[in-house]
C-alpha cells in the first residue's frame, strides 16, 4: 500500500474508532442524564403512550385510571391520569400531570407504573415476543378506605385546614393519610390551557390555603399538650417517676429557673405536686414543664428521637423532620417539653408517638406501599415491617397506656370514647403567631385497644381553623371527634 493509502487508511480508522467511543459514551456514561433531560420529549412520550398500572387501596380498589388524551390522535401523549375521589386520596397518590410532571407515589413508582422498571424485564420481554402492548404495573398501598374516607370528611366537615394520619401500631402501615384543603390531581392531568389554568388557581401565591401542601407529611406545628406523652415516657425511661400515680414534685405556682417568669397552667385544675396520672389529665403545664427543665435538654432530645424527632421519615413519600432543639437552658427546655418554644412536630410524627405507646414501647417504621405488581398481578416487591426504635419499656408503656386512658375516661379526650373499646388519648392546643395572637392548633392523638389486648390503630389530627371562636378551640373538642370516626371506621372493616 502506498504512503497516501495507508495515511488515508489510519485516518478512517481513526474516524471509526471516534465514532464507537463517541457512541459508547453516549449510550453508557451520558444515558441516564439524558434520559432524564427535560428537553427530551421521548421520554414523556414514551411515559403516556400506554395507560398507567394502578394505585390500590384495601386490597383491591383502584383509585387511578387513565383515558385517552385525545380521539384525534393529534396530541402525541396519548394516555392522561384519572383519579377517584381525586382531592381525597391526593396526599397518597400526588400526581402524574402530562404538562407538571408528576410527585409522590406516582413519581417514586414512576417505573413499576409505566412498565419500565428494571424489575419487570421478564414481563416486558414476554410482551414483547407475544406483541402485545407493554403495560404498567401496580403499587398496592397499606390505605384503609374507609378510614381514609372518615378522615377526609372529618376535615372538611370541619372546614380551615388540618390534617389526619392513622397507623397500624404493630406493622407500621399507614391506614389514613389526609390533608385538608385538598386538590383534585385530574384538573391538570393533561398539558391544555384548561390544565395550565387549573394548576395555576392551585398555587399559593394565587391561593392561600394553599392546597397542594400535603399537610400530614410536609407541615410541622407546634404539638402543644401531645408533646406531653413523650414528656411522661422520659420521666419513666429515665427514672425520675416509676410510676402513673406517685406524686410529683410540682410546686404552683413554678417559676421558670433563670427567670422571673411562671409558667401557668390553664384555669383552675389541680396541679401542686400532682400525679403524672392527674397531670396528664388535666393536661398541668407546670408537672410536665418542670419534669422537662430537671431532666435536662440532653435526656428530653435522647427520647424526643427515639420518638423520631429530629430525623426524616420515609413511606417512601419523604416526611419533614419534627424538631425538639439541642442547647437549650432549662427554661426553654421546659417549653418545648409542653410542645411549645421550638418544638415542631408533623401529624405523621405525633401518630407515631401514640403507636409507640400502644404497641408496648415498640417503635415501627410506618409505610403505605405493602407490595408493588406487575401487570398480571404477580409480585414484584413487597414491604416488610421494620422496627424502627424503642422508645420505652413495655413496662412503662403499659403505664403511659394507664395514663393516657384516664384522659379519655375522665379527662380532656372524652369525645373519643369508643363503646366496648379501650381507648388512649391526649389532647393539645398549641399557641400559635407572635405572642399567642392567632387561633391555637387543636391536637389529638389516640390508640384503640381490643378486648383481645391488640391495638389496630392510633391517630394523630390537627385543625387549624382561623375562623372558629378562639374560646371554642380545643384538641378534645375539634379533634377527638374526627379521630374517633377514624378508629372507629378502622375496627369496623376488621369485623
Amino acid at each position: 500500500m502506498n504512503k497516501p493509502l495507508r495515511r488515508i487508511a489510519i485516518f478512517c480508522g481513526l474516524l471509526v474508532l471516534t465514532l464507537l467511543l463517541r457512541d459508547n459514551y453516549l449510550q453508557y456514561v451520558r444515558a441516564d442524564k439524558l434520559k432524564d433531560d427535560p428537553n427530551n420529549r421521548r421520554v414523556t412520550i414514551a411515559r403516556y403512550a400506554t395507560p398507567r398500572g394502578d394505585i390500590i387501596v384495601s386490597g383491591g380498589d383502584p383509585i387511578t385510571g387513565s383515558t385517552l388524551t385525545s380521539k384525534t390522535g393529534l396530541n402525541d401523549l396519548k394516555y392522561k391520569r384519572t383519579y377517584k375521589n381525586g382531592p381525597m386520596w391526593a396526599p397518597v397518590t400526588g400526581y402524574a400531570s402530562q404538562a407538571f410532571g408528576a410527585t409522590q407515589l406516582e413519581s417514586i413508582e414512576d417505573g413499576i407504573l409505566t412498565g419500565d422498571d428494571d424489575r419487570l424485564f421478564f414481563r416486558k420481554t414476554l410482551d414483547m415476543i407475544t406483541g402485545k402492548e407493554q403495560q404498567g404495573g401496580n403499587v398496592v398501598t397499606t390505605l384503609n378506605a374507609a378510614a381514609q374516607k372518615a378522615a377526609y370528611e372529618g376535615l372538611k366537615q370541619r372546614g380551615g385546614k388540618g390534617a389526619v394520619v392513622a397507623l397500624e401500631p404493630s406493622t407500621g402501615k399507614i391506614l389514613a393519610l389526609a390533608s385538608y384543603p385538598s386538590y383534585d390531581p385530574s384538573s391538570f392531568a393533561g398539558n391544555t390551557n384548561d390544565d395550565a389554568a387549573a394548576w395555576k388557581k392551585l398555587q399559593k401565591k394565587y391561593n392561600p390555603s394553599d392546597p397542594m401542601l400535603n399537610r400530614a407529611l410536609r407541615e410541622t406545628y407546634p404539638p402543644g399538650s401531645t408533646f406531653k406523652v413523650v414528656t411522661a415516657a422520659a420521666a419513666l425511661e429515665n427514672g425520675k417517676y416509676t410510676s402513673a400515680d406517685e406524686k410529683t414534685d410540682s410546686p404552683l405556682p413554678w417559676t421558670m429557673p433563670g427567670t422571673t417568669t411562671q409558667l401557668k397552667n390553664e384555669g383552675n385544675i389541680p396541679c401542686e405536686n400532682a400525679t403524672m396520672r392527674v397531670a396528664l389529665q388535666y393536661s398541668c403545664n407546670t408537672v410536665f414543664g418542670k419534669i422537662g427543665s430537671d431532666l435536662g435538654n440532653d435526656k428530653m432530645l435522647a427520647e424526643a428521637k427515639k420518638f423520631g424527632f429530629d430525623a426524616e421519615q420515609f413511606t417512601p413519600v419523604r416526611s419533614s423532620a419534627s424538631v425538639f432543639s439541642d442547647d437549650m437552658n432549662q427554661s426553654q427546655t421546659a417549653l418545648s417539653s409542653i410542645g411549645q418554644y421550638n418544638t415542631a412536630a408533623t401529624p405523621l410524627q405525633m401518630a407515631m408517638v401514640a403507636s409507640a405507646v400502644a404497641n408496648d414501647g415498640k417503635l415501627m417504621k410506618p409505610y403505605m406501599v405493602d407490595s408493588l405488581q406487575s401487570s398480571n398481578l404477580d409480585p414484584v416487591a413487597t414491604t416488610q415491617p421494620e422496627e424502627l426504635s424503642r422508645p420505652l419499656s413495655p413496662k412503662n408503656a403499659q403505664i403511659l397506656q394507664d395514663m393516657m386512658q384516664t384522659v379519655v375516661e375522665k379527662g380532656t379526650g372524652t369525645r373519643a370514647k369508643i363503646d366496648g373499646v379501650t381507648v388512649g388519648g391526649k389532647t393539645g392546643t398549641a399557641q400559635h403567631g407572635v405572642e399567642n395572637s392567632e387561633n391555637p392548633y387543636a391536637w389529638f392523638i389516640s390508640y384503640a385497644k381490643l378486648s383481645d389486648g391488640s391495638s389496630p390503630v392510633a391517630v394523630a389530627v390537627v385543625i387549624e381553623d382561623e375562623s372558629a371562636n378562639r374560646d371554642d378551640i380545643s384538641g378534645g373538642g375539634l379533634a377527638a371527634p374526627i379521630a374517633k370516626n377514624v378508629m372507629e371506621a378502622v375496627i369496623d372493616s376488621k369485623k
